[in-house]
């Protein structure tokens, strides 16, 4: 595989991902199970972007020093591209949740913890399939063009569906889950499970976690092919999937109490599929710049945030 990444380049990413993930879990569990407010999650919010762009212009800075600074720019526009794009993503991936904690009403203070192992699943998850979609384009080129329609598959049914609400009662894996897991009749504090009457069972955060985990790969599944439409580096492909999977739980509390006013940004991801996977499609016929794309994807969510504050949607009329 392809890298401008050294074994000492890889290591000290590992160490600094490792070290923000310590830090935030010594802070959470420091603060205890509470619920976050706006302005901790904004200002953890802000930390993560800034932790993401530094870590951007460093990167421009070494290459620039190790190939020149036309080979700068270039590694620092794929990054950031790849990052907007994980970073929209991940706001399909919020929706979701917060559907599922409210289906299951979790209580505030937990959501926290739900979030966290949500974050370390993904990261650990995206890692594997990162490496395996990498040494998959390295041998077979083809596999790029069934990455290219399976995206545009997939954004032509998110643009259909955007606007309906998901049917989480017709979801056949929580109905298998619900009928087949031995379950508690209630919360028991941030525990998973308990032991009862020499009987293991289930609470229904447990239920919760494993429906994050599995909607974790079931969006990894649509980005990471995304981000190999701009960049076939494995270690900028990585680092950008990481650095906005970090901010997942602070965007969650962030977007919360605002994702009603977003109404069309699910418009606007189906767009981005839709364009990333015709970007792949043709990529042997037409190279679109990374610039391009990059001004592309910025210009397609701001424009369904900006159009979704202008028109909010409406509400249902009472009856």
């Amino acid at each position: 595989m392809e890298t401008i990444a050294s074994p000492l380049l890889w290591s000290a990413f590992g160490a600094l991902v490792l070290a923000a993930l310590v830090i935030d879990l010594v802070l959470m569990r420091h603060g205890g199970p509470h619920k976050v407010t706006f302005r901790e999650a904004l200002l953890w919010s802000i930390g993560w972007v800034a932790l993401a762009l530094a870590f951007g212009g460093w990167l421009w800075w070494y290459v620039s020093g190790q190939s020149g600074a036309d080979a700068g720019q270039r590694i620092a526009l794929e990054y950031l591209t790849g990052y907007l794009v994980e970073k929209s993503l991940a706001v399909d991936n919020i929706f979701v949740f917060l559907m599922l904690f409210s289906y299951f009403a979790v209580p505030e203070e937990q959501r926290q913890k739900v979030l966290i192992i949500g974050v370390i699943g993904a990261i650990l998850l995206r890692a594997v399939m990162i490496f395996a979609g990498a040494l998959l384009l390295q041998k077979f080129h083809w596999v790029l063009y069934v990455f290219g329609a399976f995206l545009l598959l997939t954004g032509a049914k998110m643009l259909w569906a955007a606007g309906k609400q998901p049917d989480l009662e017709s979801n056949p894996l929580l109905r298998w889950l619900t009928s087949h897991v031995p379950m508690t009749r209630g919360y028991v504090g941030a525990r998973l499970s308990v032991v009862e009457g020499g009987r293991r069972l289930y609470t229904p955060l447990f239920i919760v976690v494993v429906m994050v985990a599995i909607t974790d790969v079931i969006f990894a599944v649509d980005s990471i092919p995304a981000i190999f439409a701009i960049t076939e580096d494995p270690f900028i492909v990585l680092t950008s999937n990481v650095f906005a999977v970090l901010g997942l739980r602070a965007m969650f509390f962030l977007l919360a109490g605002l994702a009603d006013r977003f109404h069309l940004l699910p418009y606007g991801l189906a767009l981005v599929l839709m364009f990333i996977g015709t970007k792949m499609l043709i990529v042997d016929l037409v190279k679109i710049p990374i610039a391009v794309s990059l001004g592309v994807v910025a210009a397609t969510i701001g424009a369904t945030i900006v159009l979704s504050l202008k028109r909010p949607a409406k509400m249902p009329e009472l009856r």
